[in-house]
Formats: C-alpha cells, sequence, structure tokens
C-alpha cells in the first residue's frame, strides 16, 4: 500500500510539472531523493517515461476536437467536397505535419544519443543549472515582450518553418534535463512572436507524438522481469497523472489569458537553486 500512495505523488508531481513550464526531470530528481519507490533500476527508468501516458490522455480528451482530423462536423477545410477526403480536415492536418517536422531534430538525436546525453547530464547539478538558466530566459522574453503584440496568434499562422525552429528548442530539452520540454518550447514559440495560448496548445500538441515514441522506446529497451506489483504501481502513477494533468491544464489555459510566465521563471530560479544547494552539500 505504501508502494502505491509514493505511485501516487509521483504520479501528482507528473501531472502538475509536465505541463507547467518548470521541469518534471528537475522535480522527479529533487522527490526521488526523498521518496523512493521499492522497484528494480530497471522498471524505475522505465516508469519515469512511460507515466507520462497518462498526461498525454489528458490533452487528447481536452483538446480532442482541435487534433482530431478526420469528421464531417465542424470541417471547415475538408480536403474535398465527396468521398473519403471530404472526411479529412485540411487544417487539423496540416497542423499535424507542422507537429511532425517539428519533432524530427529531437527525434534524432533523441534516437541516436539518448543514453549518452542521459549519461551525461542527468545528474542534479546539470537539472539546476538548466532550471536556472531558462528561468532567466523566461523573465528577459517577458520583459521584452511586455508592450509588444505577437505576430503569431492562432495555430494556422504557424508555418512549418516556425515549427522547425519550436523543435529546435526541443530538441535543447532533450539534451538537458531539467531545460523542460513545454519550458523550452514555449520559449522558443515566444521568442520568434508566437502569442503565449497559442504557444502552449502548440506545445501540448507537440507532446502527444514526442512522448508516445519516448514510452514506446522505454518499454521495448525493458527487457528485465516486471511483477505484478509494478504493473499496478505504473499504472496507478498513470491514472494519477492523467487526473492532475486535466486539471493542470485547464488551469494554465485560463491563466495565461491575464498572465504572463514570469512566476513560472522566478520558481525555476529558486528551485534550481535549491537543487544545486542540495546537491553541493551532499
Amino acid at each position: 500500500m505504501i508502494e502505491f500512495l509514493k505511485a501516487v505523488v509521483f504520479g501528482i508531481v507528473e501531472g502538475i510539472t509536465e505541463w507547467l513550464p518548470v521541469s518534471s526531470t528537475g522535480h522527479m530528481i529533487l522527490l526521488d531523493e526523498f521518496v523512493k519507490l521499492d522497484v528494480s533500476p530497471e522498471f524505475w527508468e522505465m516508469f519515469l517515461v512511460v507515466i507520462q501516458l497518462g498526461a498525454i490522455l489528458a490533452v487528447v480528451i481536452l483538446f480532442w476536437n482541435q487534433i482530431w482530423p478526420f469528421g464531417k462536423k465542424n470541417n471547415r477545410h475538408p480536403v474535398a467536397k465527396e468521398g473519403f477526403l471530404s472526411w479529412c480536415k485540411k487544417d487539423i492536418w496540416l497542423m499535424w505535419f507542422k507537429i511532425v517536422v517539428a519533432c524530427l531534430p529531437a527525434a534524432v538525436v533523441g534516437l541516436l544519443f539518448d543514453e549518452y546525453f542521459e549519461s551525461l547530464f542527468y545528474n542534479g547539478v546539470c537539472v539546476a543549472i538548466a532550471l536556472i538558466v531558462f528561468g532567466v530566459g523566461f523573465l528577459l522574453i517577458e520583459n521584452k515582450n511586455k508592450h509588444r503584440r505577437a505576430r503569431i496568434r492562432s495555430l494556422s499562422e504557424i508555418t512549418f518553418n516556425t515549427a522547425l525552429i519550436i523543435g529546435f528548442f526541443q530538441l535543447i530539452a532533450a539534451i538537458f534535463p531539467g531545460t523542460s520540454r513545454s519550458g523550452a518550447t514555449i520559449l522558443g514559440a515566444l521568442l520568434i512572436g508566437v502569442s503565449r495560448t497559442v504557444a502552449a496548445e502548440f506545445t501540448f500538441f507537440l507532446a502527444i507524438p514526442v512522448m508516445l515514441g519516448a514510452s514506446l522506446l522505454k518499454v521495448l529497451k525493458f527487457d528485465a522481469v516486471i511483477t505484478g506489483n509494478e504493473i499496478m504501481i505504473l499504472v496507478t502513477g498513470m491514472v494519477t497523472a492523467f487526473v492532475v494533468s486535466v486539471i493542470v491544464i485547464r488551469f494554465l489555459m485560463g491563466y495565461i489569458k491575464k498572465h504572463d510566465f514570469k512566476v513560472f521563471g522566478w520558481y525555476r530560479i529558486v528551485l534550481g537553486a535549491v537543487v544545486l544547494l542540495y546537491f553541493g552539500l551532499k
């Protein structure tokens, strides 16, 4: 029962930090210092990634009408007037093609160097530095954009070039744990003139193939024996992450309509300092 309660705690942290630009990896590393799951090291590595599937499901359900590319209802831009293509939503298909383009940099580098970068940078000090650097980045960019009107104010206005640039920012997060995938992509989007709401939505949608791919890769690489308790721990974490993600995504989308990302920048700086101090004294 204690292990299941721990899985709930990890699910809560995952659900909150995956979508807020504060680094789920940084929080998971810090939490792992105080809350240890009684599982094998191989399962723990897989658990940290696959628990994200619960968070992905929240995005799929909340934004279903914006991401499902089939159907005649509300299909203002059908690919063709008749036949099967009349069921295809051109604007949503275009969005998915842009998401694929944005995923390419991280996908290529991740497949080739994932384990190398993990062994090199997956430690408390590197995570703390990434937290602080991108926290400062949020403060600087929000100050810069304070009196500027966003150039891109809808998903349809994101071009393939814009998507690729956002994808390179996502690559930074793939290399340096603690950067935060959502933090890096939102920061990159804001830097090139995307509005906060559109930046957040595109980041959410971008997470679907990225997290699915990462989870599938971890599952395929998992070659240890998994116990019944470990399966239940994983399911508990995923369900908890799903419920918390629904709440957090709704909160964030409402929050950024009236506020900027500075509060998350300051939070990252403080958390980074705490992590740096903790691992420095350890």
